[in-house]
Formats: C-alpha cells, sequence, structure tokens
C-alpha cells in the first residue's frame, strides 16, 4: 500500500460530510441549490474525521462513508465516535471493514448505551457467536461513554450534553474546538463547557424553524452567545444555498462545506 497516497490531519479536523439526512442535492429535487454548479452545495451526510496525537478518529459512520473516506484519501481510522443513533449518523459502519482488514483488529468505538443497541440491532450480523462465512464483519471493539471527559488517542474529549427534538445526544470538545451537530437545544449545565472556544461547528438546517435542529436565526444566536473566533455551520438542507446565505451572516460565522479543514487549536 502507498502511504502517500493518504493525507495527513495532524492537529485539523476535516468535514467528510456537511448535509442533512438526505444529502444535497435532494433526489429529485430542481431548487437553486440542487442544480447549482456550486460544488460548496453539494453535500454528503453530516460526519468529520480529527488528526489527534494518537491517530485518526471518525466521528459518525454515515451511509456515505465509503465515498467520504475515499474522496478525502483518508486510509486509516484509528477510532470511531457516535455523537447519536440516528440512521444518517450511523448506517454507514459496515464501510469500515477494509480498515479493519487492514489493521488486523478490531476498532474502538467509543458511545453512549442507546448508540450501542442500535448499531448491535442494525448490525446484529458482526455479533453472531459463529459469524456467516462471507465477505467479512465490521470488527468493532466497543468503550462505553457518558458526559465524563476521557482520554482518547492523546487527546482529552469533554462530551456535551445536547438535546436534539426529544433526543439527548452528544457534542463534543477537542481543545479549543467544539463540534455540535443535530441538536436544536443546549442545556444550562454545558453552556460554561463552551467557553473560551477558538472553533465552533454548529447545527444549522434551515431559515425556518425546525422540532429537532437549529435554524438559521437560532444558530447565529447561539453562535453569538458562545463568542468564538470562528463558528461553522453544518448538517445544512438544501434551503440553504452557499453563496447567498454566507453573504448575510455576521462576521465570524461562515457555512461549512463538504473537504473543509480547519485547524484544533489545543489538543
Amino acid at each position: 500500500m502507498n502511504q502517500e497516497r493518504f493525507r495527513d490531519l495532524s492537529g485539523q479536523l476535516l468535514f467528510l460530510g456537511t448535509g442533512t439526512s438526505v444529502g444535497v442535492p435532494v433526489v429529485g429535487c430542481s431548487c437553486p441549490t440542487c442544480t447549482s454548479g456550486d460544488p460548496r452545495n453539494s453535500r454528503t451526510r453530516t460526519s468529520a474525521v480529527i488528526g489527534l496525537p494518537g491517530g485518526t478518529l471518525l466521528i459518525d459512520t454515515t451511509p456515505d462513508l465509503r465515498s467520504q473516506l475515499l474522496r478525502e484519501r483518508i486510509g486509516r481510522v484509528n477510532a470511531i465516535l457516535y455523537t447519536h443513533d440516528h440512521v444518517d449518523h450511523v448506517y454507514g459502519l459496515d464501510d469500515v471493514r477494509p480498515i479493519c482488514f487492514a489493521s488486523g483488529g478490531p476498532i474502538p468505538v467509543y458511545c453512549e448505551e442507546r448508540v450501542e443497541q442500535r448499531i448491535r440491532k442494525a448490525f446484529d450480523y458482526a455479533f453472531e457467536t459463529a459469524p456467516v462465512p462471507g465477505g467479512g464483519v465490521p470488527k468493532i471493539q466497543f468503550e462505553r461513554i457518558s458526559t465524563e471527559p476521557f482520554m482518547l488517542l492523546g487527546a482529552r474529549v469533554v462530551p456535551l450534553r445536547l438535546r436534539h427534538g426529544v433526543f439527548d445526544v452528544l457534542g463534543f470538545r477537542f481543545g479549543d474546538l467544539a463540534y455540535c451537530t443535530d441538536t436544536n437545544e443546549i442545556p444550562d449545565a454545558t453552556w460554561p463547557l463552551l467557553e473560551g472556544l477558538d472553533t465552533l461547528v454548529l447545527d444549522c438546517l434551515r431559515p425556518s424553524r425546525h422540532p429537532t435542529h437549529f435554524s438559521l436565526d437560532e444558530a447565529i444566536a447561539v453562535a453569538r452567545r458562545v463568542n468564538a473566533r470562528r463558528t461553522l455551520f453544518v448538517h445544512m438542507s438544501h434551503d440553504i444555498e452557499h453563496g447567498a446565505v454566507s453573504a448575510a451572516l455576521p462576521a465570524g460565522i461562515e457555512i461549512a462545506c463538504d473537504g473543509l479543514t480547519v485547524p484544533v487549536v489545543g489538543v
């Protein structure tokens, strides 16, 4: 294997995907965003990788995972970290099989109990005592997490409790960067954990209100309260047209796009 093919992400966060659960363009849609020639309006499902001191961390496994990893030349993943158990953040897990083959062992998977239960149900074939011979299964080793900080690949990770409609989900802080996708409410106890950020990655679904995601105005209000040097919006629908919305955003607030990298300060 030619290692020069693969990227060095040390000290960086790479946005693998920045789109909502159906991605952008949306199947069957002919709106201006879905038919745009601007590549920044092409969004796969939201996920990211971070280059930590001890290796590469993947946040969520979307149904677009294989194409995301190939597109960005990611050849190794040392651990997986989950925000929550929804389909667009979990159901690409089977795509890590080649990474398991290459490493020769299981990949540590850090998640809450609800996520583990979803994975064990959706990928039950991977946990059979005598797997059926065939194309192989994703080999993973669960590491249960809560809201307590923990060490992962040589970095301190601070879980951030968030609300996603009626669901409890997690964001994460790495040094001076916080990653908060799929949320429409930040509990009182979480706000102090967002102080002193350099970079905030934040859910922003669309201009109009939604029962489980921040709207554009709500996300801007959160960004202003957190007051990070830089805020980048993710998990966007086709109602967010990159050029038009970007031009109207306040200073220090941006729309992320697939393939964008940002430094992770303080790790």
